[in-house]
């Protein structure tokens, strides 16, 4: 039998009955009846029975990949269909704000009752998603559909994440989370195949639909898996039990409401979605960012930021977010770094597919497959990162490491534009990105569940990955801004000959440009007034990049052995575990 867990860990009691309210410990950290049950789990699981567990992370990790690079393609084809192509910007702007907010939503649901009904709710999100969509007789279903399945979608990604974070220790967590993304190496290349082939042959409703039975089919192992395993330490009594109150109806969905901290999800929310709107609307509004709107949803959207915190941090009783994430030097740092990293990504990338389309003489299989070359590479070296963590036992210098290189490749890309730019120099501008975030990635998300008790350890992790979102959406947003206000110009400057109604045609439509032959006065034209765009863009993606790797040498460098995570002396079990590691302070 494990020795008992330190005063820090979440005990319960084995054998008399506890009432169903989520445990404190010294630190004020409360310890939710979903993560005391997964710690229980662990005292259950057998050799075959883990594997399996394993194999279902696996089958949920490659149907999400499959997923995200097949059904987003789908969405044009069903809006024609309705002849209402004009909504596909509003159901995508939806669909981008669900995902970043409906995280802490699920890590809440995961960590009040547990994981497995977690993925449970997640399942049923989905399925009914792809079933409305596919089912769908006008637009407005079709967006309704997306709604409920981007709830489905982020709840998984968030989930498959916090189930990893609970059974791997820290030596080897880095390892696992980078090779469940290991399905977009394969799906990079045969996602367009696949979307193609499903247009061609059965059409934009059977994509969507298929879904609805491949993903019961892939989800169902891991489901069942872990409900067995809470079923079985339920069984043994080693879960924390129900006690039977005397609380009304009314007093019980007021308390689930309290411990879902149901009024800070709102109030972040709603943030969120009024800083992102705008941001992702602003490029197809009426004037644009001279639209008062726009700077009103922005403002009143970073007037409630302090709003948030205030509530969180003083009225909230089981807050979302714990005034001692914001005190929590890798939980920050991680997220900022997340969030300027992402920003500088899509700075780089929201236009590259248009811009190599046009400055380069490529097939559509041979841009696709450049524009896929980053992802594959930020897999594989995501991998590599996993497994120097798993050996060196420290994460810091490998994000340090990685944050310089991403610095690299945005910053050739400056160089590298062009039409008379080298193809390789180009390439390997994705290469070194995909090699630089595959690093920083895995180390930075290892470094702040490092950080956090494992009570902390879900929302933790949604709440760097909601940053993150956010991040990536003002990176969008800035680079629709500076397309929409510098290219016009631009084109001014390089086709003074054409009238301005020309020239807004090709500013609008990338198949106008292609009309024109490479070589002819109005091609080259306009390849130079990319260019000029472009390098705009890389400029400012590489000053943003540069501040995380900065940030990165702020980083705590914690010692990743065999705990749960760095700020408790106990396993996956909640067991007591001591690491021949070096003193405090020395960890950090």
């Amino acid at each position: 039998m494990a020795a008992p867990a330190s005063a820090k860990s979440m005990d319960f009691d084995n054998t008399s009955p506890v009432a169903l309210t989520p445990s404190t410990s010294e630190e004020g950290i409360v310890a939710y009846e979903g993560v005391k049950t997964v710690e229980a789990t662990h005292k259950v699981y057998g050799k075959y029975s883990k594997w399996f567990l394993f194999l279902g992370l696996g089958l949920a990790a490659y149907i999400y990949s499959l997923d995200g690079s097949t059904t987003y393609t789908y969405l044009s084809y069903a809006a024609s269909a309705f002849e209402d192509h004009t909504l596909i910007s509003t159901i995508q702007v939806a669909q981008s704000i669900i995902i970043a907010v409906g995280k802490p939503v699920i890590a809440k649901v995961a960590d009040v009752t547990s994981r497995g009904l977690a993925y449970t709710v997640v399942l049923v999100f989905y399925v009914v998603g792809y079933i409305v969509i596919a089912s769908a007789k006008s637009i407005g279903t079709v967006a309704g559909g997306i709604i409920l399945y981007a709830i489905g979608y982020t709840g998984l990604q968030l989930l498959t994440q916090i189930i990893i974070a609970d059974i791997t220790t820290l030596k080897w967590r880095g390892l696992v989370s980078s090779l469940i993304s290991m399905p977009f190496i394969i799906n990079a290349f045969v996602g367009a195949n696949v979307s193609a082939s499903v247009i061609k042959h059965a059409g934009w409703r059977w994509g969507y639909g298929m879904f609805a039975i491949l993903i019961p089919v892939s989800l169902l192992p891991l489901i069942l898996t872990l409900l067995w395993a809470e079923n079985k330490a339920r069984k043994l009594g080693i879960t924390p039990k129900h006690k039977v109150t005397a609380k009304s109806l009314s007093e019980q969905i007021f308390d689930g409401a309290n411990r879902l901290d149901v009024p800070g999800l709102v109030l972040i929310g709603t943030c969120v979605a009024l800083i992102l709107l705008p941001l992702t609307l602003s490029s197809g509004a009426k004037g644009g960012w001279n639209n008062p709107s726009m700077i009103a949803m922005i403002v009143i959207g970073c007037i409630l930021i302090p709003f948030v915190g205030l509530y969180e941090f003083k009225f909230a009783k089981y807050p979302v977010i714990p005034r001692r994430f914001a005190l929590n030097r890798s939980i920050v740092i991680a997220s900022i770094i997340g969030a300027l990293d992402f920003a500088s990504f899509y700075l780089s990338f929201t236009y590259l597919y248009s811009y190599i389309l046009i400055v380069k003489p490529w097939s559509l299989v041979n841009t696709t497959y450049f524009t896929q070359t980053q992802t594959v590479a930020l897999t594989v070296f995501g991998i590599v990162a996993g497994i120097s963590m798993r050996f060196m036992r420290r994460y810091k210098w490998i994000l340090v490491v990685g944050l310089g290189i991403r610095i690299l490749g945005v910053g050739l890309m400056i160089h590298s534009r062009g039409a008379d730019g080298s193809d390789a120099e180009l390439v390997w501008t994705q290469l070194l990105q995909g090699i630089g975030g595959g690093f920083a990635a895995v180390a930075s998300q290892v470094g702040a569940q490092a950080a956090v008790p494992h009570a902390d350890v879900a929302m933790c992790t949604a709440v760097v990955l909601l940053i993150t979102e956010i991040g990536g959406a003002i990176g969008s947003g800035i680079a629709g801004a500076i397309w929409s206000n510098i290219m016009p110009d631009k084109l001014a400057k390089h086709l003074p000959f054409l009238s301005e109604e020309d020239r807004a045609t090709l500013f609008g439509s990338i198949t106008q440009v292609l009309a024109y032959d490479r070589g002819t006065p109005i091609r080259e034209g306009v390849i130079s007034a990319y260019s000029d765009v472009m390098k705009v863009m890389t400029i400012v993606a590489t000053v943003l990049a540069v501040v995380p790797f900065i940030l990165s040498f702020l980083m705590p460098n914690w010692y990743l052995g065999d705990k749960q995570n760095a700020v408790e002396d106990v396993g996956l079990a909640g067991e007591r575990v001591v690491d021949p590691a070096p003193a405090d302070h020395e960890r950090q």
